[in-house]
């Protein structure tokens, strides 16, 4: 699997998302990151929700353990994306929003909407969203990480046939306690 740690990322977008994509991948070459480009070619692109069936194939298939995503507002390639199994993806319009995305919630693909987002806070997403992993910042608040990794594991393992089946509640649900969130925590 190519791994954020061994800065390796894989990127797609739309006609719409195209621009910010370009700035965004020149900002993680120029940096040392390997990018792998879906969509190279701004008249070949496919349509959003092909993008993101394509995107999220890479995750799913463990080629890549993160990847960024652009349409024009971020929201059609995150839903297609999401459909694919073992994606959790986000959609983000700021720096604080793409590093809770990943510290928080685990997600592996990011989406930015190109109408939306300008070139440097597009860069400033990706490094935030790129450089977190689940549970970083939040050492110091007790039981974060737990709560959030039992959040993510119900998601990633969901069976909407079994939950149906329970009545829509969740069959044998984790617990976990979160200690007092710390006061010094901007997010």
């Amino acid at each position: 699997m190519k791994t954020t740690k061994d800065k390796q990322v894989v990127v797609g977008a739309d006609f719409a998302g195209f621009p910010l994509k370009e700035y965004v991948k020149r900002h993680l070459v120029d940096n040392g990151w390997e990018v792998t480009d879906l969509t190279p070619d701004p008249d070949t692109t496919p349509m959003y929700h092909r993008v993101g069936f394509l995107i999220g194939s890479k995750i799913a298939e463990g080629e890549f353990e993160k990847a960024l995503a652009f349409c024009g507002t971020g929201m059609g390639i995150h839903v297609a994306a999401s459909k694919v199994p073992h994606v959790h993806a986000a959609v983000a319009e700021s720096v604080k929003a793409a590093k809770r995305a990943a510290a928080a919630n685990g997600c592996n693909v990011l989406a930015m909407g190109g109408f939306w987002i300008a070139p440097r806070l597009g860069q400033a997403m990706a490094d935030a969203f790129l450089q977190s992993n689940l549970g970083d910042g939040y050492e110091d608040w007790d039981g974060f990480y737990d709560y959030h990794k039992l959040g993510f594991d119900e998601t990633e393992n969901f069976d909407y046939e079994a939950y149906k089946a329970n009545g829509f509640e969740v069959v044998e649900p984790g617990t976990v306690e979160m200690g007092p969130e710390p006061t010094r925590l901007a997010f």
